[in-house]
């Protein structure tokens, strides 16, 4: 079983309550979230040691349950094998987000892959929402000399941290997943993400395709993932177990109008960048508030990404890549070892100027 991750250095130190001026937000975000999980199959249910998951009245339970609870116009109600988190981050410094994929095979060992999933996006939420976005601040008023309460916390540090809670949860008993964390700063507008395996994300300026994060794989259809392995180890000898170390990580400055989107491999494999930029293109002519424009565009990709699951006569990436690697398939991806699911949350920003007025 790998080694439990040393969580970072953490300080707990008071702050000042005397100001009343906060230092400057000039970025704001509109977040959307959306998702659309591949059905259970009677015969899937049955391998299953624990076929209910995580309690309702659980922690972990009643946070999964409250956050597939946001309003969206596509109809599912479950994210399938797969997850995501959405968190305000300290002071409203910025926002953290982030995707899971459970690894689908190990349903084969009776494992529900939804849990580990689950619970990594829990400790996610669950450390961001105490951590600064950036370098922690003292508010308007404050002693300089006064220490400051809080960490920051960088989104390689949030996997770290996420993984070493899922290695101590009691309620997973095994399973693995790629995930995928961004930090947006409200202050500086700066973007910082760390992704492990193939979830992913992508940056759209102007419409058009600014960045795309590169997937990681030890060979084709095999990404880098998190694990917790069963104590019957002997038996998974062969499996790959990356460490958080292993997330590719990146950085950008953000300019007003920047629309993020991160993802599961349910969009990467059914649905082209060139068509991600045409659904976004569409949707931010209609008009609407940029709250509603962000959930709007959650939802188009979603529905788009379903149908383009089952058309045979549609060339998918996914056949593409496998064509590359010498393999046959045709159409979109919907066969089980990766439950098909398009997990999106776009976020679209403006920046503010002292006075509160859009720049």
């Amino acid at each position: 079983m790998p080694k439990p991750c040393l969580p970072v250095r953490i300080h707990h130190v008071q702050v000042r309550s005397q100001s009343t001026i906060s230092p400057p937000r000039p970025f704001k975000f509109h977040i959307g979230a959306s998702f659309a999980g591949k059905p259970d199959h009677p015969s899937r249910l049955s391998s299953l040691q624990n076929k209910e998951g995580f309690a309702k009245d659980s922690i972990i339970g009643k946070w999964r349950d409250d956050t597939l609870k946001r309003k969206r116009t596509v109809k599912s109600t479950s994210a399938g094998e797969d997850f995501f988190f959405v968190q305000e981050m300290k002071n409203g410094s910025g926002v953290s987000f982030g995707v899971a994929d459970g690894v689908g095979a190990w349903v084969r060992s009776g494992i529900d892959p939804s849990l580990f999933s689950q619970a990594l996006c829990y400790h996610a939420h669950r450390y961001s929402k105490n951590a600064w976005s950036g370098e922690p601040e003292t508010e308007l008023g404050d002693y300089y000399d006064e220490p400051v309460e809080g960490w920051e916390l960088t989104p390689q540090e949030c996997i770290e941290l996420s993984h070493g809670g899922v290695l101590r949860e009691r309620g997973v008993q095994a399973g693995s997943s790629t995930v995928c964390i961004l930090n947006l700063n409200a202050r500086t507008g700066l973007l910082r993400a760390a992704n492990l395996g193939d979830s992913g994300f992508a940056i759209l300026r102007s419409f058009n395709m600014h960045y795309v994060q590169p997937p990681q794989t030890h060979f084709f259809n095999y990404p880098f993932q998190l694990a917790k392995l069963p104590s019957t180890f002997r038996a998974y000898s062969g499996a790959y177990v990356d460490s958080p170390k292993h997330a590719a990580t990146y950085s950008s400055q953000l300019r007003g109008g920047d629309i993020i989107i991160a993802y599961t491999d349910g969009l990467a494999d059914n649905v082209y960048p060139s068509e991600v930029s045409s659904i976004v293109s569409l949707v931010m002519r209609q008009g609407a508030d940029e709250a509603q424009q962000a959930q709007d565009l959650a939802d188009r990709l979603v529905e788009y990404a379903r149908i383009c699951m089952f058309k045979k006569d549609k060339v998918s990436p996914f056949e593409k890549n496998a064509a590359r690697e010498g393999v046959y398939y045709r159409g979109g991806v919907k066969f089980p070892l990766i439950y098909s699911l398009a997990l999106l949350i776009p976020t679209r920003f403006q920046k503010i100027d002292e006075y509160g007025h859009t720049i």
